[in-house]
């Protein structure tokens, strides 16, 4: 019976010093070191220095560091204005660049106050890959409106078919391109929907060639005809001397001799030229007794029918 009782003692004792060695709740410690503060203000007043220490310090990275990005940002937009680069990309490249170093400085001053930045920066990464996913159709027009900005394959007041449309650049913006129609139309183009397919640039070589084609009769000298239509193409002060203009039969037509006239032109006089020439053909046709032959067809009758 004694030794039971003495197992049980010791059973007991040991219950209790495990117990006394069990960390104390978070409560008990969060006031056990604001009582020891109370109780050592010399502590209090160091930890309140390093406080402030640490906050004029971060106060300072944020003010220092904000300038530096303002700085570093107008360096990289002096350097892309002496590179030749268009304004609207200049602008976007300089925001974009200010704005992460913006980013980094705030980092490293949360840092410096103690703040834990790791969750910080997953949350913004996370943010960032969110708002890929959804503007993934209008990142593919940006990227493709930086490169036609940085390669220029168009330019403003090209004359070009690019996505299908036909007309003269207005604007090139980072997302779409605005296009005028030879019919007044305001026509707005993605830009990947441009850089996807074929670009038709007609100004980007100073000249551009009118294709046309004109009839005879077969029963017109076709020498003459040759002549009228030069004349009528070296007449005009819009046409170009070199290189010179062309006159060619080109085929025997079902009803009419053809000839290709194909005159260079700066790409603003295209349609000009276009209109003046077929006028002044017609015309120089008519007074010199040329015929334009049109689509006939002869039909013989059976009398036995």
């Amino acid at each position: 019976m004694e030794s039971l009782l003495f197992l049980l003692a010791q059973e007991g004792g040991a219950a209790a010093a495990a117990q006394a060695e069990l960390p104390p709740p978070e409560e008990e410690q969060i006031a056990e070191s604001f009582m020891d503060l109370i109780m050592n203000p010399e502590r209090l007043a160091d930890m309140a220095i390093d406080v402030g220490k640490n906050l004029v310090i971060a106060l300072l990275i944020f003010v220092i560091g904000k300038w530096v990005a303002g700085v570093i940002a107008n360096i990289l937009k002096k350097g892309l204005r002496g590179a030749k680069f268009e304004e609207t990309l200049v602008g976007f490249f300089g925001n974009i660049i200010h704005a992460i170093l913006i980013v980094v400085v705030a980092i490293a001053a949360l840092n410096q106050i103690g703040v834990d930045t790791s969750s910080l920066t997953a949350v913004v990464a996370a943010a960032g890959l969110a708002i890929g996913f959804a503007l993934q159709g209008s990142l593919g027009n940006f990227a493709a409106g930086v490169l036609m900005i940085f390669f220029k394959p168009i330019k403003v007041g090209d004359l070009v078919t690019a996505a299908g449309v036909f007309g003269v650049v207005r604007e090139i913006e980072l997302f779409a391109t605005v296009i005028d129609t030879p019919d007044g139309k305001k026509v707005i183009v993605p830009n990947s929907g441009i850089t996807g397919a074929n670009i038709e640039n007609l100004t980007a070589n100073g000249t551009i060639r009118i294709d046309m084609t004109f009839g005879i009769s077969y029963g017109d000298d076709i020498d003459k005809a040759k002549r009228i239509m030069m004349e009528c193409l070296t007449a005009q002060d819009l046409v170009l001397k070199s290189p010179e203009p062309t006159v060619a039969m080109v085929e025997h037509g079902d009803s009419s001799v053809n000839f290709v006239v194909r005159p260079w032109v700066k790409p603003t006089d295209y349609w000009p030229v276009w209109f003046a020439t077929h006028e002044a053909i017609k015309k120089a046709f008519d007074a010199q007794g040329v015929e334009i032959p049109f689509p006939q067809r002869d039909v013989h009758l059976d009398p036995a029918g």
